[in-house]
């Protein structure tokens, strides 16, 4: 069940991007009065799940239906198969008057909708446009007004750079509703009392036990959320802390930041060992320790933090101790077992940890929902920038879908929902807008330098150019799915 939730919410946060993407390129493409023939959500290799159209003001729709082919083999003047120089056969556009009733291409002048049956996106199919379709029989025919290739450059390039727009516009509008329905939460770093709890990885770095954070490379830090993914993707070289009433500068070099990426509890703020709960039948409710004990001590010898505690106990196992504790007003000591696990058979919580709350009006969501685009977008280019460092090693954690649907959580969480698609709004985004070919970016490049230049490249570079692009891109593809069965199924 928590896996098909997974699945669930991956579904629907792609379909939601997808959707939002391809209506940024459909809508400046109609508004420039170009033909759109498709717009599908998903792929639809061979057949689609559904597919509707309107045709002479009536709308029809076909389930399951397999998609409707406008394309034959050459023949010549006998009735033989056409070869190309390279012994290939050449096929070309059946003319729309041959074309059954029953066969949707032949009416190009409304769009066929439609979603298909293979998860990996989706696409918007303009008239006239060399993309990912590789469908160059049409580019062989003289331009028409209504293709892509006969408008204005300037107005291709709003086309192509249509999808991030609406991209970007769509993570803005979500965290807009987010800052307005729940607000912001965050531990303030100001308040984290106790210092730090490490994890080992970070003892080998230099931090210790009860370290507090002042700056990060001379900066303050506001949000103690933000103090592991602010070391990574701004490359901290030190971090002053606080240690036994002494500043100390820790330093950070490169080759840790694959290791962090990584390490989900790097640091965490140091907890004293309180009991918000009492496990049935366990040690600890044997020897009767109560809900809100406070350890002080553990065989005479003084701890109370959790980090501290929980290392004597697995230190410990299968050993009877004794627990020396506040309740109230009064100091108690409970001899209590310590399982094989090395464990008691408790929870706890530090309800001295404040977590700080921010509300925000409808209208005063709007421009923090604004600036918080803004950063993802900002912090996105430097995750990038990281991936392609060779002394960081962050290409290690790109991950593939299986990577992607495993962010979200087995619980259905809408907050959580919504913040994971914003993020993957602005991803797509950030993604598509590279210039590389056969993605947006790199459509947008070719447009720029026809303003630019006053001259259009040619329809055979445009080809050659689209599959070069999509090489790229199966050989990401390839790395990203590799690094998943390493990460998932390997490891």
């Amino acid at each position: 069940m928590e896996i098909l939730t997974k699945i669930l919410q991956f579904i629907l946060s792609l379909s939601i991007l997808v959707i939002v993407h391809e209506l940024g390129h459909f809508f400046f493409a109609r508004l420039f009065k170009m033909r759109v023939d498709k717009f599908y959500l998903f792929i639809n290799a061979y057949i689609s799940i559904v597919r509707f159209k309107k045709i002479n003001g009536k709308w029809h729709i076909k389930w399951f239906s397999r998609n409707d082919k406008s394309i034959r083999k050459k023949l010549d003047a006998n009735g033989n198969k056409v070869f190309d120089e390279k012994g290939r056969t050449e096929t070309e556009l059946i003319p729309l008057e041959e074309l059954p009733d029953n066969n949707w291409n032949k009416y190009p002048a409304t769009t066929e909708w439609g979603t298909g049956w293979l998860p990996l996106g989706g696409y918007c199919k303009i008239n006239g446009m060399i993309d990912e379709s590789m469908d160059t029989l049409q580019i062989k025919q003289p331009p028409k007004p209504w293709e892509f290739r006969s408008k204005p450059a300037w107005q291709r390039l709003l086309v192509m750079i249509g999808g991030v727009m609406f991209n970007i516009i769509l993570a803005i509008l979500i965290y807009w509703g987010i800052l307005f329905t729940w607000g912001e939460n965050y531990i303030a770093n100001k308040d984290v009392k106790n210092g730090i709890s490490c994890s080992q990885l970070a003892k080998e770095i230099g931090f210790r036990n009860g370290d507090k954070i002042i700056n990060l490379d001379g900066n303050p830090v506001e949000k103690f959320d933000e103090i592991q993914i602010k070391i990574i993707r701004d490359r901290i070289k030190n971090v002053e802390v606080e240690r036994n009433g002494e500043k100390v500068i820790v330093n950070i070099e490169d080759t840790c930041i694959s290791k962090m990426l990584k390490s989900k509890d790097f640091i965490s703020p140091r907890m004293k060992f309180t009991v918000s709960e009492v496990v049935e039948k366990s040690e600890a409710q044997k020897s009767g320790i109560q809900k809100n004990d406070r350890v002080i001590a553990i065989n005479s010898q003084d701890m109370e933090y959790y980090d501290e505690i929980a290392l004597f106990l697995s230190e410990n196992k299968q050993q009877t101790v004794e627990i020396q504790l506040v309740r109230s007003n009064d100091t108690l000591v409970l001899p209590v077992n310590i399982s094989e696990y090395g464990k008691i058979g408790v929870n706890i919580a530090d309800s001295a940890l404040k977590l700080t709350h921010i509300s925000y009006g409808f209208f005063e969501a709007l421009p923090a929902g604004i600036n918080r685009g803004l950063d993802g977008i900002k912090n996105y280019i430097k995750d990038l920038g990281l991936m392609f460092s060779p002394k960081t090693k962050a290409y290690e954690s790109v991950g593939s879908v299986i990577a992607i649907g495993n962010i979200f959580p087995s619980m259905w969480d809408w907050e959580r929902f919504w913040r994971l698609t914003a993020l993957l709004s602005i991803m797509l985004a950030v993604l598509n807008i590279l210039p590389i070919p056969a993605l947006d970016g790199g459509h947008a490049i070719f447009a720029i330098y026809e303003i630019i230049f006053r001259r259009k490249p040619s329809d055979k570079f445009l080809e050659k150019a689209q599959i070069f692009g999509l090489l790229i891109l199966l050989c990401l593809m390839a790395f990203a799915l590799g690094n998943d069965i390493i990460n998932f199924v390997i490891k």
